[in-house]
């Protein structure tokens, strides 16, 4: 069972990579589309539909098959060692995945409003958005990582405090930069 479990964990991980690489780019993609828009129209077309041919490729051969291969993958490590599901890290690493799993539910909605080019979200808003991603990311392995340290919480907090200053930085840059 040792050696069944870790290849099971192994797959599980190699999936979660490949999740998290079509969140970060969906959303990236997301971007261009939306930044398209300030083209002139044949351009705009021209990128826009180039975009929709990425994003689709993207979401549905990489982003869903890997999203359901990780969930496949850490059930079936969870029946193999049930015992797991009683510590507070692995409850907390459970709600983090099942928000993120929102998160994933989200891009398909936006996915779906950029097919109509009916997408109202500002290039900004889609920035911040993709930040995200980094969060759940980053809390996740800090709770897998440090299990029973309170230090995962410290981590990520630390994580989201030092972003969060990044960001002001950069507009700060940017309201100096246009003047």
């Amino acid at each position: 069972m040792g050696e069944t479990y870790l290849i099971i964990k192994s797959l599980h991980i190699i999936f979660v990579v490949c999740w998290f690489a079509a969140l970060f780019y969906i959303v990236r993609l997301f971007i261009y589309h939306v930044e398209a828009q300030g083209k002139d129209e044949i351009v705009r077309q021209t990128l826009q539909e180039q975009y929709k041919i990425m994003q689709k490729r993207l979401w549905y051969i990489i982003g869903w098959p890997s999203m359901i291969l990780t969930f496949i993958f850490g059930c079936w490590m969870l029946a193999l060692r049930p015992a797991l599901l009683e510590f507070n890290f692995m409850q907390v690493k459970l709600v983090l995945v099942g928000v993120l799993m929102v998160y994933h539910f989200l891009c398909e909605y936006m996915l779906q409003k950029l097919k109509k080019n009916e997408l109202s979200w500002s290039s900004l808003a889609l920035r911040l958005w993709n930040e995200l991603a980094t969060v759940f990311l980053v809390s996740v392995v800090f709770i897998i990582e440090l299990k029973h340290e309170m230090n995962w919480i410290w981590g990520t907090l630390s994580f989201i405090g030092v972003g969060v200053v990044l960001m002001l930085i950069v507009r700060l840059v940017k309201k100096v930069w246009k003047k």
